[in-house]
């Protein structure tokens, strides 16, 4: 039996929309012309005529010439001219949410809309982002258009091949091995920016090669970051090290086996995700990158800010993108940094109309029922802030307290940090900076290391232990400037999660 795609799942759902008479459907998208291909495979599926309308051309009939459109381009010429139709059929109306502010045009789809809530007669609007009237919005039903998966990518880079093979007269192959690992970079785009990709490097040079590859990830970091909801980081690209966080990596070589067919064959899910708590700088951000690196997995980072958006109801749109662009990438990490300022409901939500609160809620619900292997990592700094319902059992797989580092562990960030800026480790006192950097984090080590070396620049001098212990003793870390706030999050959490050490 065939595995559904994404587009053979829409063209089920559509399906059985009309067929349970829902007089009006939303499709919010920028895939204008896959949304059309769901609807006249739906519309052909159920042996309906599909009507398409845009202001450009009015309404017109699939198959029928351009020479045969009706004056119908006026929006509200379009609705009546609809329900003078005696035939039953699909009806695509693009971009029609913006004409919905003239309130004659807005009673015309309501009334539309009541008349086909007793027929299988359907209006289906589409676009980047549909806005309804209040006394509209409770006929209308959202259908989200998963973005593509391998089948569709694959048909769309076949028709891309067969288009350059005609332009450039000359047959162009791509190994099995490459086209696999083609489709993996191509995950997470829409068909239409997998089409401009393979397009454009197969044009350059009619192969495509491991480097054409790299270049494509670069394609996809730019489209991803477009989006403006995630930063993307390709798995190819993270060479991130960290210090210490033994216990840490030890669950993470466990945990690892979850995505493997043997777990599967024990009925066993793949590793949910896990929530790091601790003090600032200590190193929470760079285990997320850090737990992609060692499981070779791409990682996405969701910024919670720029969920937030002034109209009613986008905020929760924004959250819903993101996490089906995540999961669209599979397997995959999704790192929340500091969740307790973004998406974790605090007070009583009226100063944000309830905003806080169902974005909280729209985080839980996907982190308990998402279906695809993304991996969570979030990062807080405020225990106070954190519910009891995230701290629950279950939510994550596992709670860790990120600590100020051990002795062992600094010696392991300094030799980072000294490696990382072309330094020799072993021709500074590390001793000597261990022990001075007690009570540092890695942020502040690091910073050390750094403004170490624009001294050193400054006097034309190299580094050395005694620069760096110099800026030790002129910097005072954050375990001092709020010794208290640091004491009391480490007295909450020591004995409450599990340590990364």
């Amino acid at each position: 039996m065939a595995t559904p795609t994404p587009l053979s799942t829409s063209i089920h759902d559509i399906k059985l929309l009309v067929q349970s008479y829902h007089p009006l459907i939303v499709i919010e998208t920028v895939e204008e012309e896959r949304a059309r291909a769901l609807l006249l495979a739906t519309a052909q599926e159920l042996r309906m005529p599909l009507f398409e309308w845009s202001v450009t051309h009015g309404l017109l009939r699939e198959g029928e010439p351009p020479s045969a459109q009706r004056m119908t381009a006026d929006p509200a010429a379009a609705l009546p001219h609809i329900r003078s139709l005696t035939v039953e059929a699909i009806f695509l109306l693009k971009d029609f949410s913006a004409y919905l502010k003239e309130p004659a045009v807005a009673r015309h789809l309501r009334e539309l809309a009541q008349r086909f809530d007793k027929t299988r007669s359907t209006l289906v609007l589409t676009g980047r982002q549909v806005d309804l009237p209040k006394d509209v919005e409770h006929l209308a039903v959202h259908h989200h258009l998963r973005l593509p998966d391998e089948s569709e990518l694959d048909a769309a880079v076949t028709e891309v091949l067969r288009s350059v093979q005609r332009s450039l007269r000359r047959t162009i192959q791509i190994a099995p091995e490459e086209r696999k690992k083609l489709f993996a970079v191509l995950r997470g785009l829409t068909v239409k920016q997998a089409r401009q990709a393979v397009a454009r490097v197969l044009i350059d040079d009619g192969v495509l090669t491991a480097e054409d590859l790299r270049g494509l990830l670069t394609h996809k970091a730019d489209a991803i970051r477009a989006s403006g909801l995630l930063e993307y980081y390709p798995a190819e690209d993270n060479r991130f090290e960290l210090g210490g966080f033994a216990r840490l990596k030890a669950w993470l070589e466990r945990a690892r086996h979850g995505f493997s067919e043997a777990a599967r064959s024990f009925n066993l899910s793949a590793p949910r995700g896990v929530l790091l708590v601790g003090v600032p700088g200590c190193g929470k951000s760079l285990a997320a990158k850090v737990i992609a690196r060692e499981w070779g997995l791409p990682l996405l980072k969701l910024d919670a800010a720029r969920l937030y958006d002034k109209f009613i109801g986008e905020s929760e749109k924004n959250f819903l993108r993101a996490t089906a662009l995540a999961e669209s990438m599979a397997p995959a990490v999704l790192w929340i940094d500091e969740i307790e300022k973004g998406l974790v409901a605090s007070g009583t939500g009226d100063a944000d109309a309830g905003l806080g609160r169902r974005l909280f809620g729209a985080f839980l619900t996907w982190l308990q029922e998402k279906k695809q292997d993304v991996f969570l990592v979030a990062t807080a700094n405020d225990l106070s802030m954190l519910p009891p319902e995230l701290l629950r059992k279950g939510r994550f797989d596992e709670i860790f307290f990120v600590d100020l580092p051990e002795p062992d562990e600094r010696r392991q960030i300094w030799d980072i940090h000294l490696r990382r800026h072309n330094q020799d480790a072993k021709s500074f006192d590390l001793d000597a900076l261990v022990a001075a950097s007690d009570g540092f984090s890695g942020a502040e080590i690091e910073q050390a290391v750094v403004a170490g070396l624009y001294r050193a620049l400054h006097v034309s001098e190299a580094l050395s232990s005694g620069a760096l212990l110099e800026e030790l003793r002129q910097t005072r870390p954050l375990s001092v400037t709020r010794r208290e706030d640091i004491a009391r999050l480490r007295a909450t959490a020591r004995d409450r999660f599990v340590g990364v050490r």
